[in-house]
């Protein structure tokens, strides 16, 4: 089933970034280090075309750390430049700034040469919704300017944020493309929380994630909640059933499919990464 939408305010800002594109020297692209494929929105590449690009894997303080590895591997073997950031701790920050200054070290050259003293960095911060972007702006900037919170759709605006490191940002709201055809994708945004909640029944990201985890993280999914290896034996809708009586929630199934959701949101079941390299090559090969 494929989800399909496009709200107003996303399409403004889409053409919004489009115009703003030739200001910039730099696009930094934040992306979702548990989601480091699926939070990527495939209409940048055709806006963006060969500005100069920096991707950042942000939230690594949630996301499997050897994954986040292999992720960044994966996307410089593709050239293009990219850095674990966990924003939240100001983890590598300043080797971020220093990095994205060498990226674009050739224009900063050809200013001075031209005789143009202290050239500040024109860079466009863009992302899905939820991936970070404000957090990481606020550490640019070294105080609030951004506005953050734990959903989508916070940031409406776009606006200059001059920062202490000679660079100038531009932050664009998070754009979502307008169809989603991998319903896999759409149910890892949603565990995420970057797509809204009502897009999604809960119980079927909840049985996505049950699956998910028992596959790639069942030692996590046993001690977040007690369960025994005959326990994940159990289809993936009877586990939800077996945990929803455990948590004492009866047959309240939605109740525990929504504690399921937040609990991964929340670091609860530890650090894990959804998109594995292997599945993504066999998708687009």
């Amino acid at each position: 089933m494929a989800l399909q939408w496009f709200p107003g305010h996303m399409n403004k800002a889409k053409n919004q970034v489009q115009e703003r594109l030739k200001l910039v020297d730099v696009v930094i692209e934040i992306v979702d280090a548990r989601l480091p494929y699926s939070s990527r929105n495939p209409m940048l590449d055709s806006i963006i075309n060969n500005k100069k690009r920096v991707v950042i894997l942000n939230k690594a303080d949630l996301a499997d750390e050897k994954m986040s590895k292999k992720w960044q591997e994966y996307f410089q073997k593709q050239d293009i430049s990219t850095y674990i950031v966990d924003s939240k701790h100001a983890n590598n920050m300043n080797s971020l700034i220093n990095n994205i200054k060498k990226e674009v070290q050739a224009k900063i050259d050809k200013y001075k040469k031209a005789g143009v003293k202290n050239y500040r960095i024109k860079a466009m911060c863009i992302g899905i919704p939820n991936v970070g972007k404000s957090t990481i702006l606020n550490r640019f900037a070294g105080k609030n300017i951004a506005v953050t919170g734990n959903k989508p759709g916070v940031t409406k605006n776009q606006n200059w944020i001059k920062t202490n490191y000679d660079i100038d940002i531009i932050d664009t709201p998070g754009i979502l493309w307008p169809k989603i055809d991998d319903q896999a994708v759409g149910l890892k945004l949603a565990l995420t929380g970057a797509i809204k909640d009502s897009i999604f029944h809960a119980d079927d990201v909840a049985l996505f994630a049950l699956d998910y985890f028992k596959k790639h993280y069942s030692e996590k999914l046993k001690k977040a909640y007690q369960v025994s290896d005959s326990g994940l034996e159990l289809d993936n809708p009877d586990l939800l059933l077996f945990l929803t009586k455990k948590m004492g929630f009866k047959d309240d199934f939605d109740r525990m499919s929504e504690k399921l959701m937040q609990d991964i949101r929340k670091g609860v079941l530890g650090k894990y990464t959804l998109d594995q390299i292997e599945e993504v090559d066999d998708a687009v090969n």
